[in-house]
């Protein structure tokens, strides 16, 4: 192929997620010979869970870094041409039947009659060495994920919104204490879930607090707490901590382009995944801030595939009618 010529895709997959690539398996298997960039983490965020346990099919559980290899091997082996990459600048036609850019590490320009958009939302961290050294080690942003691994053990939480609200009172149910710190003197969470942390008798509600220092060498064996009123500082001993301040989508350059919620995620029409532009559909976390889980995400992008390989089919019905 000559360097001067743009390479044509009939179908696009930007991200490596589950959704991602069951998008991909599904594309592939349609024949619209998906080419798939992988974007800054290979794999997604499961590349950063150590064990996977309620994912359908794994009766022992798996980790998540192998059950995503093994998900690119059998896009791979129905014909997904899997690319190191990343998407950094978009081009959306408006018309059906029009054909999309997106520019490939700000360098190369690739045309696509279709574009899935698996990016994936990205887990907000408090930021600490300490926090960051333990993740996969106790320290995780989703308890519905993870919360099993400490049935009967003592955990902490971190946030104050409805989020935060609802996975405390998930773990209160698997682990004998939870400990709940938020940053203000208030919940930001609604009255329905504040009256059910505050109605859980495991729960330990703090107010005005803040993790200071996660403890332990391999895993999490502590937490020191700082009461940002009065700066005094306290040690917990825990074996789990769950952070739930938020997932931030990965939808920057999508801005202008794609209709999305104020806090970006990308918004699909009914129950499919078609965006506002034809041709472009999205799948996975991108576009559900509600579940969430590898499941639900794979799913997604099933249907985003399924989806793609209709709208191609509805165009070239009708380039016939009109030729």
């Amino acid at each position: 192929m000559a360097e001067d010529k743009i390479e044509r895709i009939k179908c696009l997959i930007i991200g490596s997620g589950p959704a991602g690539y069951t998008a991909a398996i599904y594309a592939s298997r349609a024949d619209l010979k998906p080419v798939m960039y992988t974007g800054m983490e290979p794999g997604g965020q499961l590349t950063t869970t150590t064990e996977v346990d309620n994912f359908p099919g794994y009766p022992e559980g798996i980790d998540g870094p192998t059950m995503m290899v093994q998900l690119q091997q059998q896009a791979e082996r129905f014909g997904t041409d899997v690319r190191i990459g990343m998407v950094t600048e978009v081009d959306f036609a408006k018309e059906v039947g029009g054909i999309h850019k997106a520019c490939i590490d700000n360098s190369k320009w690739v045309e696509a009659e279709t574009i899935i958009i698996s990016t994936g939302a990205t887990a907000k961290y408090l930021g600490l060495p300490s926090e960051q050294r333990l993740r996969g080690g106790g320290v995780s942003a989703c308890a519905v994920c993870d919360g099993f691994f400490y049935k009967g053990q003592e955990v902490a939480i971190v946030g104050g919104g409805d989020t935060a609200a609802e996975e405390a009172t998930y773990l209160a149910n698997i682990c004998s204490k939870v400990t709940m710190l938020v940053r203000k003197d208030e919940m930001r969470a609604s009255k329905a879930m504040q009256h059910r942390v505050t109605s859980t008798k495991n729960i330990d509600l703090r107010y005005n607090s803040e993790v200071d220092e996660v403890l332990g060498d391999q895993v999490v064996e502590g937490l020191r707490i700082v009461n940002n009123e009065t700066g005094e500082k306290e040690d917990i001993s825990i074996t789990g901590l769950f952070i739930a301040i938020g997932h931030k989508p990965n939808t920057d350059i999508f801005k202008g382009q794609l209709d999305m919620h104020d806090d970006g995620y990308l918004i699909t029409k009914g129950k499919s995944t078609k965006t506002n532009i034809p041709g472009v559909f999205a799948s996975g976390d991108v576009q559900d801030k509600e579940y969430r889980q590898a499941v639900t995400a794979a799913g997604t992008g099933c249907m985003a595939a399924l989806d793609a390989e209709r709208y191609l089919a509805t165009v070239e019905s009708e380039e016939e009618v009109s030729a």
